[in-house]
This record gives structure tokens, sequence and C-alpha cells, in this order.
């Protein structure tokens, strides 16, 4: 199976490497990581990857594409042509489409969304309305060859569920153990409830996360956003 990741400045590293190290553990998984140059990218927290290939070099038919997502990355993102057109030609010819957090935006932007039901960052789930896409609260969610992870570590939950899809359920368990997946969070306060949301101004100060307004300035994808757009 070859697995395809974009990557770009300011991504969030959880989001590639919590599905990247389960998937790794599956049998003939071959990846590679693709931006417009081969060499680091800066992810949001510091830490580099590197891009293996560029987009021209990279596969342009993978079994699965895979875009992780960011903070102020994944908004500078959606303003970047050449990733989106990359992400958009890449996706027409892969066998799937997966994204985690806002990456669901950037496959959205690329146009590949378009009435499938995705999950999202719960900061930015609404969002998706604009690319004609359907969100959706869910950890995660499959719709057709589309599979989406909500924020963050949801994507280890999508990558074990996917690893059962792919190679067998039986496999999903005993990978699961492999990892020993078995998640205890300290305050159990990580399911986006709306007295939580309330503090979303504290969060954003907190995790120095600057949204730029407008988030939205490309007119690509849903003719919702081309009209919403047109009338400003």
């Amino acid at each position: 199976m070859k697995i395809l990741a974009v990557l770009f400045p300011g991504f969030t590293a959880i989001d590639l490497v919590g599905p990247v190290n389960a998937w790794g553990l599956m049998p003939g998984v071959e990846f590679q990581t693709a931006w417009k140059v081969v060499g680091p990218v800066q992810t949001d927290v510091g830490l580099q990857v590197a891009a293996s290939h560029s987009f021209a070099d990279c596969w342009q038919a993978p079994d699965v594409l895979f875009v992780p997502g960011g903070g102020r990355g994944a908004i500078e993102a959606l303003q970047d042509d050449e990733l989106l057109d990359a992400i958009a030609a890449i996706g027409v010819r892969a066998g799937w489409l997966t994204s985690v957090c806002t990456g669901a935006l950037l496959l959205g932007a690329a146009g590949l969304l378009k009435g499938y039901r995705s999950a999202c960052y719960w900061y930015a789930r609404h969002h998706l309305e604009k690319f004609a896409a359907i969100p959706d609260e869910a950890r995660y969610v499959i719709d057709r060859n589309r599979v989406s992870g909500g924020g963050m570590t949801a994507g280890i939950d999508f990558a074990l569920h996917m690893i059962g899809v792919w190679n067998g359920a039986e496999n999903g368990r005993l990978t699961e153990l492999l990892m020993e997946y078995a998640p205890q969070p300290p305050s159990a306060f990580g399911v986006p409830t709306w007295p939580r949301l309330r503090l979303s101004r504290r969060l954003i100060r907190y995790s120095s996360v600057k949204c730029p307004v407008p988030w939205w300035s490309r007119q690509r994808g849903a003719a919702a956003f081309e009209a919403e757009h047109s009338q400003n």
C-alpha cells in the first residue's frame, strides 16, 4: 500500500505522526511525504519533518492521500494555489482521501469534499460548509472513500479503524495492543461541549494560535462559498 502524506509549513506534527505510526505497523506499507521541494518542513511546534519528494516527483496515484491539519499553518495553506492544485490533482487519482483536523479544510478547498460528510477540528468544523461538505461531529467519519479524523488525537483512532478496513479487524485490534493504545486523559476535558467552548478565547491565548481574519479569501470549491463572497 502506497501512502502519500502532503506537508506544508506549520502543520501539526501529531496529525501526521499518529496515523503514520499506526499504519507503519502494517506489512507492505510504503510512505512518501511531499511538499513543493524536497527537504525539511517545519511543524507548528518547531519540529522538522523531511519531505521525501516534491509534488512533481511524488506518487501521482497513491492508494492513500493523507492531509494533516494545523492552526495558522493550515489557514495560510488555504491561500496556497500550488499546494491546493497538487492536492486536487493527486486526490482525483488516489484510492482513499484522508485527513486529520483542519486538513479536511484543505481537501474541501481543493474541491474534493463536495457532498461528502467530514470530521474536522471543532473550532473550524462549520467552515466545511463553505466547500459544500457536510460537517460531522463524530470523532472520525467514513463517507465512501473519504475518511477524516477530528482534532489531533482523533487521527490515531481513525488510523486504527482503517487498519481494520484495509488489513482485517483482527489486525486492527493487534495494532492497538502493539501501540498500547488505551487513552486515559487526566481531566476528561477534551470533548468540546458548550460550557467548554466558552473558554475558547482563553484556549487560543494559551496556545498562541491567532487565526487571520478573514480566513477565506479563496473562491474555490463550493457554490455557497462563492455566493457568499460575491455579496461582500
